[in-house]
């Protein structure tokens, strides 16, 4: 990264932590380096925050949280998207983390550990990343049956899933119904391209806690479900 890209680079962070409506042209330019912001703000936190005690390292943290979520965001697009809407869902996530991140939740997320499944875990890294910043561990699985194997082995504090897996178009309902049939509990989230309500009326009818396509309400699922098993 030279000079210039890293002007570019604080430049967008400063927006980022003021909550202000980004133009378009910030967007990329956080998109393009999401990459270098954890690096960026852990080097910055170090140097800057060295000493200050737990506060610090959780303001540290969730900037961090915030840059990966709202990099989660607007990596997302589809024909809908315009400069506007990433827009209002980089700010969308943003406030998210503001209304949610603290000291406690920090402490919880350092001891919880995820089982994400999905067969094209690429698609997921900005939403990962965002977790990963506040301290939650990730067991990826990229099958049904592979999942199945983890949970009979190991407990997790939350399962993220998306729908359709390679042949089965419902992938995430069949772990779902196979997890509640064998008395698993675990908190379930559907990630999956549809925001549909009737999508989310059948995964709550089904048992899991919710089902989303937006990386902010991704977001709050796991922190609720972290605070159901505090």
């Amino acid at each position: 990264m030279n000079i210039d890209d890293l002007v570019k680079l604080i430049d967008s962070v400063t927006k980022l932590l003021g909550v202000f409506v980004w133009p378009a042209v910030l967007i990329v330019v956080l998109v393009k380096f999401a990459p270098a912001l954890k690096d960026f703000f852990y080097s910055l936190g170090e140097f800057s925050l060295k000493g200050a005690g737990f506060e610090a390292t959780a303001k540290r943290k969730q900037a961090e949280v915030t840059a990966a979520l709202v990099a989660a965001s607007v990596s997302r697009p589809d024909a809908a998207t315009t400069p506007e809407s990433a827009a209002r869902n980089a700010n969308e996530a943003a406030a998210v983390v503001a209304d949610t991140v603290n000291a406690r939740i920090i402490r919880r997320a350092t001891a919880a550990t995820a089982l994400w499944v999905d067969d094209r875990p690429a698609n997921n890294v900005f939403e990962r990343q965002a977790l990963e910043a506040l301290g939650v561990s990730f067991v990826l699985a990229t099958s049904t049956e592979e999942a199945l194997k983890l949970t009979a082995k190991q407990r997790f504090d939350v399962i993220i899933s998306d729908m359709g897996r390679p042949p089965d178009p419902h992938a995430g309902y069949t772990l779902l119904d196979k997890l509640r049939g064998a008395g698993d509990k675990t908190p379930f989230i559907i990630y999956a391209g549809s925001n549909a309500p009737e999508h989310k009326a059948e995964a709550r009818s089904r048992g899991a806690m919710g089902s989303t396509n937006r990386a902010a309400e991704l977001f709050q699922y796991v922190i609720a479900a972290l605070n159901t098993g505090s």
